[in-house]
């Protein structure tokens, strides 16, 4: 009887513990999205998390005005990579993301985790 108490745990904290890798670890897709960088902040009471906001567009006026568009919200771990982002609001960006398939409190409000940025370069007509 003993054994097959033992045998249980086990395989139910294997179990879990799999879960648990799947929902927070687990990198369900990656890649990039370009677009204007709106707001990016530091916050949280208990943790404190870098999130920001990228303006997607799928049309551009010739004033450099979004006519329609969504919004990606994202979270930054790395202290480099958000004093970077910090730098660059304002500007249309590329940024690479990993989407996680769940939330912790001290990784960010979103699934989204942004590792790395780049300032994107918009040719306009007229301006080589």
């Amino acid at each position: 009887m003993r054994k097959y108490l033992i045998r249980t745990a086990l395989i139910l904290v294997v179990i879990i513990g799999l879960v648990f890798y799947w929902k927070y670890f687990y990198t369900y897709s990656e890649g990039y999205r370009a677009g204007l960088l709106q707001k990016f902040s530091s916050r949280g009471s208990l943790f404190k998390t870098y999130e920001g906001e990228i303006i997607l567009s799928s049309v551009q006026t010739s004033g450099n005005m979004a006519l329609a568009s969504e919004k990606f919200l994202f979270s930054v771990n790395d202290e480099r990579v958000a004093r970077s982002i910090e730098r660059l609001q304002g500007e249309n960006v590329v940024v690479h993301y990993t989407e996680k398939n769940g939330t912790l409190p001290w990784r960010g409000d979103t699934r989204y985790l942004v590792d790395s940025v780049v300032v994107r370069h918009v040719f306009r007509e007229g301006n080589p």
